[in-house]
This record gives structure tokens, C-alpha cells and sequence, in this order.
């Protein structure tokens, strides 16, 4: 019965092993990438100027991504309401999200 355990206790901490170093072999996440990217811009700020700078700077690059997507939305209910084909969408699309 213990080796049963132990066995069973094995194989899931090499299935949760697994599955974590698959995890960090797919690259930097999004918010990974937001932090280096504002980092770079802090510099030597130090203390709470930092940690203001890098709220701030976090904060911004959620908002623009936040603009874009409502653009995109805003554009989609705009070429559903005009009824034309699917095909015409691409070109209908780019022309309302360079306005």
C-alpha cells in the first residue's frame, strides 16, 4: 500500500513538473513583457517615484490595448449594420480603424 502511494505521489509531482517547465518554455507573458518594457523607461528612479512611474506606465499600456479593442468593436457593429458580404469586411475594416 505505501508503494502505491509513493508511486502515485511521484507521478503527479512529475506530471506538475512537466506541465510547469512547458509552462515557462512558451516565453514571457503579456504583463511580462509590459513590465520589462516600462522598466526600461524608469531608469534610475528610485522609491516611491518609481513606483509611481510604474503604475502610471502599466496603467497606459492597459488603456491603449483598452481604446483599440473598442475600437474594433465599434467598427464590427458598423459593418453588421451596412449588410455587405463577408468579403467586403477586410477593406471596410481597414478604412474604419485608420479614421
Amino acid at each position: 500500500m505505501k508503494t502505491l502511494l509513493s508511486a502515485i505521489a511521484l507521478a503527479v509531482a512529475g506530471f506538475a513538473g512537466s506541465a510547469h517547465a512547458a509552462d515557462a518554455a512558451s516565453g514571457p507573458t503579456k504583463q511580462q513583457n509590459k513590465m520589462v518594457s516600462c522598466n526600461k523607461e524608469a531608469g534610475d528612479k528610485k522609491g516611491d517615484e518609481r513606483k509611481a512611474f510604474m503604475s502610471d506606465c502599466l496603467k497606459k499600456e492597459k488603456d491603449a490595448k483598452t481604446a483599440q479593442q473598442n475600437k474594433m468593436k465599434t467598427c464590427s457593429a458598423d459593418f453588421k449594420a451596412t449588410k455587405k458580404p463577408g468579403s467586403e469586411r477586410q477593406a471596410f475594416m481597414k478604412e474604419c480603424l485608420s479614421k
